[in-house]
């Protein structure tokens, strides 16, 4: 079953009869979780044969380091292949590696997907000879605030694990301190689509080297969030060389945009994740085939852009005072302009956003004059205003509708367009002299 019930069945403990419950289901959620397994609570892990999901927490694994393990006989392999189990994490607990790496092949006769370790220490070192050339179900790993020896200097045990790795399509290490990916190690990992960095870290220099020439072939999705990086060139160059990839999230660095490089993004980049990363401008170059353009929290006061692909723009957050003029973005259909300091939308601006699927303008300060208050209704009558209407559009002025809701703020004829009732009314009198005379 776990990784639990893979070592009993390899240690022949399965048998030992539980006294106290460690293990809870939750048949809502078809999960279950146990708590410190000892031998003395292994019986409860019976509970656990309904679950798709089971999570293991605590426990003593370095006991067992010098039992010897068995191959599983016939039963014991009909016992794993027969269980519904997709996804397992093993959390708070010491993992020696010489333990793991007998355990591991075992996994080959369940139907487990996803292998999870959170707040683990791996300990130790171990000869993985025994996985080559060993399939595994397995197709996502993460690992997060995990602990252990730096990666480099361990190239032959990914060496002996690549019959897997190199099927493996998730993978996240993340809040685990990396500082670097071997080159090598990249390019174990063959059909790998997502790779989670998040919340190491990593700096500017370590990127090329860990997405070197053949690292990574296939992958789309990267996240190097919350990360140590500063230089948006370096950036740039560092993955270049990821002829896949889709998805880049760059959120929470501290990134300094300096003058245009002859850089260029992968081709391929079509989501560009740029929130929280402290700029003041827009940087250049940016990924020219980019459908998606996150630069939200940031300290932007304008956006001189233009981007034909680009469907969805994000920009909450800023020191914008004006809207980004949308004929730069003929394919947009979303912008989220919240929180800036925009005080009005000009009319051409209105007619242009009305062809938007979703306008998101709240918590800017709005003077509600006839064109502010009125483009902003003539949006929502049309149904093109999404969150945050109309509670959050407030007016900071004139005076007289400070605080009111835009909503509210009369914009009749006969007050914002005067020439509209009088030009009629002085021509119908005109034509009325006519007639007398």
């Amino acid at each position: 079953m776990a990784v639990a019930v893979l070592l009993l069945l390899g240690l022949g403990l399965l048998e030992a009869e539980g006294r106290r419950n460690s293990c809870f289901f939750n048949r809502t959620q078809e999960s279950c979780v146990c708590y410190n397994l000892s031998e003395e609570t292994v019986g409860s892990i019976i509970r656990c044969l309904p679950a798709t999901v089971v999570e293991f927490r605590g426990g003593e694994l370095e006991k067992y380091i010098a039992f010897p393990i068995r191959d599983l006989d016939p039963s014991a392999i009909d016992t794993l292949g027969s269980l519904i189990i997709q996804k397992i994490i093993i959390g708070d607990v010491l993992v020696p590696e010489i333990l793991l790496a007998r355990v591991l092949r075992f996994f080959s006769y369940t139907h487990v997907k996803e292998l999870a370790f959170e707040s683990c220490i791996f300990q130790g070192t171990s000869d993985w000879s025994d996985m080559d050339g060993q399939n595994l179900p397995i197709l996502s790993l993460s690992f997060h605030n995990v602990t252990s020896a730096p990666l480099t200097g361990h190239e032959q045990a990914f060496s002996s694990l690549s019959r897997w790795l190199e099927t493996l399509e998730e993978l996240a290490v993340t809040g685990s301190h990396v500082t670097s990916l071997p080159c090598a190690i990249g390019k174990v990992f063959r059909a790998l689509r997502s790779l989670d960095l998040a919340q190491n870290s990593l700096e500017d220099g370590s990127l090329t080297p860990s997405f070197c020439q053949g690292a990574f072939p296939q992958l789309q999705v990267l996240s190097l969030q919350h990360n140590h990086l500063t230089s948006y060139r370096s950036v740039c160059e560092g993955v270049q060389l990821l002829p896949q990839l889709r998805h880049l999230d760059l959120s929470r660095n501290k990134l300094t945009a300096r003058p245009s490089s002859p850089c260029q993004w992968p081709a391929s980049l079509q989501n560009f994740n740029l929130s929280n990363t402290g700029l003041d401008e827009v940087p250049t170059p940016l990924p020219a085939k980019l459908e998606v353009l996150d630069m939200s929290h940031n300290h932007l006061r304008a956006v001189d852009i233009s981007l034909s692909s680009l469907k969805k723009l994000f920009l909450s957050q800023n020191l914008l005072q004006a809207v980004p003029s949308i004929r730069n973005y003929p394919m947009l259909d979303t912008l989220h302009l919240d929180n800036n300091s925009i005080t009005e939308l000009p009319w051409d601006e209105v007619k242009l956003l009305g062809r938007l699927q979703d306008v998101a303008v709240a918590d800017n300060p709005f003077s509600c004059s006839c064109s502010g208050a009125g483009g902003l209704q003539a949006l929502a009558a049309r149904g093109h205003l999404g969150r945050g209407w109309p509670g959050d559009y407030r007016c900071r002025s004139p005076a007289e509708y400070r605080g009111w809701p835009v909503s509210q703020v009369p914009v009749s004829v006969l007050r914002c367009d005067l020439t509209a009732v009088v030009a009629p009314v002085c021509i119908a009198l005109a034509l009325l002299g006519l007639a007398g005379a």
